[in-house]
């Protein structure tokens, strides 16, 4: 099996709590048996979604996964899938606003077609529903004072140096930084992405370790910060990729293949790729490489 983590959350928020809104809710199941053209299983899904023009899409309001502005469906989810979608003969998405840990269930339950929310790839949920191949990967970064005065790259750098490290609370990074040998004393642990820039740009801490995706967005609105090239750290010799991608209902296994079609046009594109989605913060370091396969991932 291929060197992949077992991740259960990927960007800026907590997702410890989510894996509880995965398991299987009773009754469910049953109700994927709807026959209305929105709900509509097995191979004839996809043509049910051509014949009434929209497919039904889920997003939990994340920046910049997937998010409402104003009244327009935005974020790297929904662009890609948007794409996609056209490109399959489904040229609207209707969205659908769900808390996160209501996504899965909500899907099962027949409520939407398709979650557009950059969720990533976990052997629990791949036992809840179908995932596409990876959309994107999440590879870590530092937010670091303007000019970078420490002179940090990555974590190895950090260590060498001397720096703080701030890490959101609860989340993996801190165990990124330990593993290479961050004394815990040098590790600050902070409640919200932007209490990070903000003990960056008053100095009690040196670098705030995220994801590249969140760090860049995050960057955006606190002047005097800057973020290094991403990187791949690594988690017990295992590199950290946190992929995510589009989810489906189990039984619906054409319609993710014929996704997949379209999404490998787009991933195997660069120029077109980082095109789309440069505006929320994604580039070509969060270009999924062939080798990682949903599959692999689902087996942890």
């Amino acid at each position: 099996m291929a060197d992949f983590p077992n991740l259960s959350r990927r960007g800026f928020l907590n997702r410890s709590a989510a894996v509880g809104g995965l398991l299987v809710v009773p009754g469910l199941l049953s109700a994927c048996s709807k026959t209305d053209a929105g709900s509509a299983d097995g191979a004839g899904a996809l043509e049910a979604l051509r014949k009434q023009g929209f497919v039904r899409v889920a997003y939990a309001n994340e920046a910049p996964y997937g998010y409402m502005e104003g009244k327009q469906l935005k974020g790297e989810a929904p662009t890609l899938h948007r794409e996609i979608f056209k490109a399959l003969g489904v040229d609207e998405l209707r969205p659908t606003l769900s808390e996160w840990d209501g996504l899965i269930p909500g899907l099962q339950a027949g409520k939407y077609d398709v979650v557009s929310a950059g969720m990533a790839i976990t052997p629990e949920r791949c036992a809840n529903a179908i995932f596409s191949e990876p959309e994107f990967i999440s590879p870590t970064a530092l937010m670091v004072k303007k000019g970078n005065p420490k002179k940090v790259t990555d974590l190895a750098s950090a260590k060498a140096a001397g720096v703080v490290v701030g890490v959101m609370s609860g989340a993996v990074e801190a165990s990124y930084a330990e593993g290479v040998g961050i004394s815990k004393d040098r590790i600050k642990s902070l409640q919200k992405p932007q209490d990070g820039a903000d003990a960056v740009k008053g100095g009690r801490i040196d670098v705030f370790l995220l994801t590249g995706i969140s760090l860049r967005w995050l960057a955006r609105t606190n002047p005097g910060t800057e973020v290094t090239e991403a990187f791949l750290p690594e988690l017990d010799g295992k590199r950290q990729y946190s992929p995510g991608g589009a989810v489906f209902r189990k039984g619906n296994e054409d319609l993710r293949d014929a996704f997949n079609r379209e999404l490998k046009k787009i991933v195997s594109d660069r120029s077109r790729y980082v095109g789309l989605l440069q505006e929320y913060g994604f580039g070509a370091t969060e270009l999924p490489p062939t080798t990682l396969k949903t599959a692999d991932l689902c087996k942890g």
